[in-house]
């Protein structure tokens, strides 16, 4: 990631992880690993952090995490259905406290009228369900894989601090 990092997130929401005694797990499509690699940059961080999957194609997302075919074939990947189910499906796996996804259109191609480009859901699953957000960023493709990054990372800290509505 460039100067937009992530750091200063991935710092807070490690802090409040570790003292919520709390884990994380994470599911990412268009962020492809910068979600994992900005919780790994905190030093300390495997106290808290399980791991990851990366699953930017459907296969992957029904295989490794779960996600329904049908569901895919009916919402797509980028939907609140395909957010939910991989932060689901990442929690399950890991056997973590809190499971975190992204999924999204980063561009410049792929979006639709529908679907833009921008459009990301980030989920978070933990013992009571699973909640989803809808996000609309702007820039360029670097610029919204960072922007959704930094979202899950705050939205991560706000669970911790009891602010996930």
């Amino acid at each position: 990631m460039s100067s937009g990092d992530g750091k200063p997130e991935a710092e807070a929401a490690g802090r409040l992880l570790r003292a919520a005694g709390a884990t994380l797990a994470v599911a990412e499509s268009c962020t492809g690993g910068l979600l994992g690699g900005a919780v790994t940059s905190v030093p300390g961080s495997s106290a808290y952090f399980a791991g990851g999957i990366v699953a930017y194609a459907d296969a992957v997302k029904q295989r490794e995490l779960g996600v329904p075919a049908a569901l895919l074939e009916r919402d797509g990947a980028v939907s609140e259905g395909a957010a939910r189910a991989m932060a689901c499906g990442v929690r399950e796996r890991f056997g973590t406290t809190i499971g975190l996804s992204v999924t999204g259109i980063a561009g410049p191609g792929g979006g639709s009228r529908e679907k833009p480009v921008g459009l990301v859901y980030i989920g978070l699953a933990d013992g009571r369900g699973c909640r989803v957000r809808e996000h609309r960023f702007k820039g360029t493709r670097g610029a919204i894989r960072e922007a959704a990054c930094r979202a899950a990372l705050v939205r991560v800290a706000e669970y911790c601090e009891g602010r996930d509505v």
